[in-house]
């Protein structure tokens, strides 16, 4: 086994301390990779805050990690020393479900082992369940290993392995792309990279936000509307309007209302995840044969046509960097959506 340099919570009230924490012997199809950059999610707060419940502590959280190769194992074949690597939100699946078999692992029935807060055994993570990217090192099985393209610098690269995926996956299931109109709700960590992307794609971008005061950023990421829905005309301005809906945000929200923007055959997806249940008529739905849907990251061969394809068209997160000493702060600025667009913290000041 190796040591590693961590940041954790010792419960869901404490502050963020530095400690050591154990990684497992590398096996045969492992890679050891030395963390240069971890992403801040804010599932990541829910999570080390036990907002969620079921929290395991110490908690290490962090599911988007970018690094290079320190070591591999003897039979590893996808990667060797010095490249560059990311991990996001799995570190493996049973590989045998018809999940797992599509290509599809997010969804395994086995259940996905998640970077973090995953009970496994000793042997996959000494203490007894997952330790996320807040630390120096990881050891990852090679086949949720995704290679990071020279297009991209690792910092900014780091929360697509999140943020970058959630909105890729939709946007690419949903065939967002010429001719397609498509909304995206927020404009916040997720918002800001789905923006980008969808643009990328060809698609036209409307950005629907509480107000105005991210217009600028907006169009610069590729949007070419940008409203405001603390304007009670923009749900009707704006009605039959999209083919696709992309609600990044976990807030309470009148689903009914956005429903009504879509055009026929319209669907709008739920990636944030609020407290209440939704609400929505069953005419909104059946008049316009609109649904409504739900989507969370995608699988490990989707995560590196994603990779690749922001690479190709130079996107990467909006990032302010930070110092390991500066979690707890930055938790509370996420939290008061204090932040332009995704605090990202640098390994080597751990």
């Amino acid at each position: 086994m190796s040591t590693a340099t961590a940041y954790a919570m010792a419960g869901p009230d404490a502050p963020f301390e530095k400690v050591a924490i154990e990684r497992r012997e590398l096996g045969p199809h492992d890679v050891l990779i030395d963390i240069k950059y971890a992403g801040i999610c804010h599932s990541d707060i829910h999570t080390a805050r036990n907002e969620w419940g079921g929290a395991n502590y110490p908690c290490v959280p962090g599911h988007e990690i970018a690094g290079l190769v320190a070591a591999v194992g003897s039979a590893v074949t996808r990667h060797k020393v010095g490249d560059r690597v990311g991990v996001g939100c799995m570190v493996d699946s049973c590989g045998v479900c018809p999940a797992c078999l599509a290509g599809e692992e997010q969804y395994c029935t086995g259940g996905s082992t998640m970077t973090y807060n995953t009970t496994v055994p000793e042997d996959v993570q000494p203490g007894g369940f997952t330790m996320g990217g807040y630390a120096t090192q990881v050891v990852v099985t090679e086949n949720f290993v995704l290679a990071i393209p020279d297009g991209i610098d690792l910092d900014v690269a780091a929360p697509l392995l999140c943020a970058g995926i959630t909105l890729f996956s939709p946007l690419r299931h949903w065939q967002a792309g010429p001719g397609k109109k498509v909304a995206i709700i927020g404009m916040g960590g997720l918002g800001h990279v789905g923006v980008k992307i969808a643009a990328a794609l060809g698609a036209e971008v409307t950005v629907l936000s509480h107000s105005l005061s991210k217009q600028d950023d907006g169009k610069r990421f590729g949007a070419h509307h940008y409203y405001a829905t603390s304007d009670k005309q923009t749900f009707r301005e704006l009605r039959g309007k999209f083919d696709l809906i992309i609600n990044t945000v976990s807030a309470d929200l009148p689903i009914d209302s956005y429903m009504r923007m879509l055009a026929l055959d319209g669907t709008l997806v739920i990636l944030g995840l609020p407290e209440q249940p939704l609400s929505v008529r069953p005419m909104t739905l059946a008049g316009y044969r609109r649904s409504l849907s739900g989507s969370m990251i995608g699988g490990i061969a989707q995560t590196q046509e994603m990779l690749n394809f922001c690479a190709a068209h130079g996107i990467g997160a909006e990032i302010e960097v930070i110092a390991a000493d500066e979690i707890d702060g930055a938790y509370d600025r996420v939290v008061a959506s204090d932040v332009r667009y995704r605090f990202v913290i640098d390994a080597a000041t751990m």
